[in-house]
């Protein structure tokens, strides 16, 4: 993983093995389908909930900055723990959790290479006892918003072509054939895709078993659509949990610096009165100098 930019957020199912009794490391499991973890997860990994302990569940909006303190005070993170986060989907939710605590600043947190698909695989060790650990005090950061795009910032990216705009959708909810992906519950008015945005579905940067691609193969996925951190990038899915997976990528995985997450994504875009929205499939590829 040294080709990495920042090989450091990565971490290898073996170093995961050979911490499992590290008391200063802490496994989060967050997956798409919550109910994954209860039926076989990682010795010692607790679980955080998308839809009821990673967001704000009166009002549409990530972890506020006390949120997220209780959240890592219950769950026995200390600001100098080790967090390991992995997850169902390619770790589509543990990117986002990952996403959230840098918003709010903790220092150590990585990903799980593979995340739960090759653990699996791998037919390491599981467990069904849910660990409990002793609440500790947490105090965040001031969340950097540097990080996040909000509505005004993608409207004047859009008007003044200041941004890349990258759709990490399916071809089919990108083209406006599909709404949201089968079984998935948040929707929008229209279908489409933000005006001039390019399509590179978050998944083709995994491989089969759930690792991330290369370094090499990401410039060249990312690269063939005119995305080479040389202006910058705004990243948005349908509720921003697969764009926080191509966030994760371009930032640390290709070191670009100037790369944000959109989470309003198209659930605020699809819903907006008077909103420019484009439909059918990606336009070709920019021709490469």
């Amino acid at each position: 993983m040294s080709q990495y930019a920042h090989p450091e957020v990565l971490v290898s199912a073996d170093w995961v093995e050979q911490h499992l009794q590290d008391p200063k490391v802490r496994l989060v499991e967050v997956d798409v389908d919550t109910n994954s973890y209860k039926e076989g997860h990682i010795p010692g990994a607790i679980a955080w909930a998308w839809n009821q302990q990673l967001c704000d569940t009166v009002q549409r909006d990530i972890l506020s900055q006390t949120g997220f303190e209780k959240l890592m005070s219950s769950s026995g993170i200390s600001p100098e723990t080790t967090v390991v986060l992995y997850g169902d989907s390619n770790n589509w939710f543990a990117a986002w959790a990952f996403w959230q605590a840098k918003i709010y600043g903790h220092k150590d947190i990585r990903i799980l290479n593979g995340g739960r698909k090759k653990w699996l695989a791998d037919g390491r060790e599981l467990a069904v006892e849910i660990p409990a650990y002793p609440s500790v005090a947490y105090r965040a950061q001031a969340p950097n918003l540097a990080l996040r795009a909000f509505l005004p910032q993608v409207q004047g990216a859009v008007q003044k072509k200041s941004a890349a705009l990258v759709d990490v959708r399916s071809p089919q909810e990108f083209s406006g054939e599909i709404l949201a992906p089968p079984g998935l519950p948040e929707t929008c008015q229209r279908g489409g895709h933000i005006p001039g945005a390019r399509n590179i579905p978050w998944s083709k940067a995994c491989n089969d078993d759930g690792t991330f691609k290369s370094a090499d193969e990401l410039r060249a996925l990312y690269g063939a659509e005119a995305i080479d951190g040389k202006q910058p990038v705004i990243a948005y899915c349908r509720i921003g949990e697969r764009s926080s997976h191509t966030w994760f990528v371009l930032r640390y995985l290709l070191g670009f610096e100037q790369v944000t997450n959109y989470d309003g994504s198209w659930t605020e875009w699809g819903n907006l009165v008077g909103a420019q929205v484009e439909r059918g499939a990606a336009p070709a590829k920019p021709a490469q100098s």
